[in-house]
């Protein structure tokens, strides 16, 4: 088993299926043109003064943690600093919180004008700004201040990890007891979407030294943590999950219904795919990647739309994301290896940018999906 960390070749599955290199490049670099620079109906990249850029959920019509570090990995990916900067610069203006209980972290949620929403972070923000800050770091080299990247990468984690300690006030991002990452701090629960053990692999090597033992303990809790997350039949996971596996069903007079597969949970097969890809550690990936696939290919093939719980039974409920979840499936290939990759792969590069208000969190997605399979989401 060796993953492109070691090997340094990152598949093009396009390729592999007989897509050319001209129109794979040529669709890659389109998707990101949209998304950033497309019309004001497709776009939800919007520059903000003069060094300043936001992305818009055009679903909640704000600006999340979630989104501005997609948007910064999508550009260090594709060399793009400019864009890089400027959302960078307007995470630091407006989502950073310099005091309370979440100091040093980045309020979830503002206003498109910059006025925050709420005064707390989702863990999932910090650790992608983390990972895009490093690459920036590897790629571009630091600059001054706020872009001096590997520093500010590496205060997040510092934060992440040592919150709760003597003197250091306010609720960590990762439970120390067993290295799991929370679905928020102060709650003692985790969301299988947000388990990135491809990441703490490099956040082992690149964050500061005292804390490597830990990521490296973290991305070994997180794979053994992905195997109880998801139904061993179908590869399905839930939004939300206690730190057993078991979907998470409480507190839903707070979050709303969470304990099924829907919107959140349609990550968790892509990460497994990308760990799969750069690591290659767990030959478990490859196995649920397989009945991942057959459950949507097979199990389910009229019923891509649909929303499930765990064990595959469909709920009267219709996705809120169906793009979404063609380029998830699409993009669990870079793991399966039986019989529906190449269906999954050609039914994604066939379905076009999802348009209307919900086009954010699909599209966003459908970028990654599309760095993934065209062997361009790489580390750097």
């Amino acid at each position: 088993m060796a993953g492109a960390y070691e090997t340094k070749q990152y598949r093009n599955v396009f390729a592999e299926y007989g897509y050319s290199e001209e129109e794979i490049e040529k669709r890659v670099q389109e998707t990101f043109e949209t998304i950033f620079h497309g019309s004001e109906e497709e776009r939800f990249y919007h520059e903000a003064g003069e060094d300043m850029g936001f992305m818009e959920d055009t679903g909640n019509h704000d600006a999340r943690t979630e989104g501005m570090s997609y948007g910064m990995m999508v550009c260090v990916q594709l060399d793009k600093k400019e864009e890089f900067d400027r959302l960078w610069k307007w995470t630091r203006t407006y989502m950073y919180m310099d005091e309370g209980p979440g100091k040093n972290y980045f309020a979830w949620s503002c206003a498109l004008d910059g006025t925050r929403n709420a005064d707390g972070p989702a863990p999932d923000g910090e650790e992608y700004f983390a990972m895009a800050l490093f690459f920036a770091s590897r790629r571009w080299g630091d600059g001054e201040g706020i872009f001096n990247y590997s520093r500010e990468a590496k205060a997040i984690l510092h934060e992440c990890v040592h919150k709760g300690e003597p003197g250091h006030p306010g609720d960590p991002m990762w439970e120390p007891s067993n290295k799991l990452i929370k679905f928020v701090p102060g709650l003692d629960f985790s969301d299988p979407s947000y388990h990135l053990p491809h990441f703490y692999e490099l956040f082992a090597e690149y964050a500061d030294e005292e804390d490597r033992k830990f990521w490296k303990g973290a991305a070994e809790a997180s794979r053994a943590y992905l195997h109880k997350a998801c139904h061993p039949d179908t590869g399905l996971s839930a939004e939300y999950a206690d730190y057993d596996g078991t979907p998470h069903s409480a507190h839903q007079e707070i979050f709303g219904r969470h304990d099924w597969y829907y919107s959140d949970a349609y990550r968790t097969i892509a990460n497994i795919a990308m760990d799969h890809l750069w690591f290659d550690k767990d030959p478990w990936q490859v196995q649920i990647a397989e009945k991942f696939q057959k459950f949507y290919c097979e199990d389910q093939k009229d019923h891509w739309d649909g929303v499930f719980l765990t064990d595959g039974t469909r709920l009267e409920e219709k996705a809120l994301h169906p793009v979404a979840i063609i380029a998830v499936n699409a993009e669990s290939a870079l793991a399966a290896d039986g019989t529906y990759e190449k269906q999954c792969v050609d039914k994604f590069w066939n379905t076009p940018l999802r348009t209307g208000e919900r086009r954010y969190y699909d599209n966003f997605l459908y970028m990654f999906a599309m760095l993934a399979l065209s062997g361009n989401y790489r580390i750097y």
